[in-house]
Parts: structure tokens; sequence; C-alpha cells
């Protein structure tokens, strides 16, 4: 797969390490010459250009892409970024990186983006998760399906605690996809029993988020 990603700072050199080590194709684009450090990403394809730009996307041959990541430190340059990636070379994915909560309802299929990254409320959602036991609490949003992954760890007087996976009366829309134990990622089998602190992970739907947070409560 082939990643462009604008903007070439921490945030956009950590995310290429990673997909580089994953064995993708990686390309930075940062209008900044301070940024091009071509020696902390080795494995990466470098442009030094305005990704705001027309011409400069063209250079980047982004419409060979497959995915395109905006994670400049500019929200409007993002969603620039994002538009003229769908629109004008039709990349199949776009990510753009929210830095100011404020303007997330921007970052919608409106201005291109597939699949909006805001690191204020994903510090939040980690930090609820944390510390939350028995509340649902919603990690990540996909915006085009209108769906949510979202995670519940198990309190210990949930009446399912001790039951298996299939014997539970899962709502229509919410797919248990993984459980957490300690150290272990389990896949939920259907004679998986479910224990206490179990932190189970679900793709659900917003409507039948309260639904499944009842179902798993203690008084369910």
């Amino acid at each position: 797969m082939r990643v462009a990603i604008a903007g070439a700072g921490a945030v956009g050199r950590s995310v290429a390490t990673e997909l580089l080590e994953n064995g993708h194709e990686v390309l930075l684009i940062d209008k900044s010459p301070g940024s091009i450090r071509s020696h902390a990403v080795p494995g990466a394809e470098w442009l030094l250009a305005d990704a705001c730009e027309m011409s400069s996307l063209a250079e980047a041959r982004l419409d060979t892409c497959d995915v395109v990541i905006s994670a400049t430190g500019d929200d409007k340059a993002n969603l620039v970024v994002s538009l003229l990636a769908k629109t004008e070379f039709a990349v199949p994915r776009t990510v753009g990186r929210v830095n100011h909560p404020s303007n997330e309802w921007l970052f919608s299929e409106s201005w291109g983006v597939d699949v909006a990254v805001s690191t204020p409320r994903l510090m939040a959602a980690l930090v609820e998760e944390a510390v939350a036991v028995g509340d649902l609490v919603r990690l990540f949003t996909f915006r085009q399906s209108n769906t949510n992954l979202v995670e519940l760890t198990m309190p210990e007087d949930s009446r399912w605690v001790g039951q298996r996976v299939a014997d539970v009366a899962w709502p229509k829309d919410a797919v248990l996809v993984a459980i957490l134990r300690a150290t272990a990622t389990l896949t939920p089998d259907s004679d998986r029993t479910l224990e206490a602190g179990d932190e189970l992970l679900f793709v659900t739907t917003t409507e039948v988020e309260d639904e499944l947070a009842s179902l798993l409560s203690p008084k369910s």
C-alpha cells in the first residue's frame, strides 16, 4: 500500500515509521525545509512542497496512493489536503488529524475526510477506558458507516460473568470483536467464557450503545 503523509512533524514521522515497519510505501510531504529529515525516517520518500497546492500533489503522484494522511498542525491545511486528495486525485481513503476540538465537525465527507482522528478526544477516551468499569467508552468513530469502536470493562457483579459469549443476547447492531484479558488478546469464540475485568471491544452503531451498556451492567 502506498501512503502519502502531509506534514513531516513529530506526528507525521511517527506514523510513517509505523507504516514502514508494516511493509507499506510512505511519502512524507512538508513545505518547511527544517522538517525534511530523511535521516529520521530513512525508508520513506520525501518531498519538499506545499501539500495544499495542486501542482505539489501532482508531483507527489497522489493518484497512485491508496491512503492520504493529513497530519499537519493546521486544521485548515488538513481539510484542504483531504478535499483535494479525494476530489482531484480520487484517493480511496483519507485520514485527517484534528488539532482543535472545535473544528472536529468540519472533518466529514463534505471535506473529503473518511476518518477523522482527534487527539484530544482520543486522549480523553483512553483516560476513561483506563478507569471506567461497567461504563461504555467510545474510542473511535468510523464516519462512513456511522459506527463506533467502543470498550466496556466487565464489572464483577454483571450477570454475564461466567457465561459463554454465545449465551449473551447481544444487540443486533453490536459486534464483539475482541476480549482483552490481562496481557492476552482473545477472540470472542462462541464457547469463550466471560470473566470479571475483561475489556470487551465492540463495533456498534450509536443507537444501540445504551442498550449494550445496560445489557452488561450489574442490573441486567
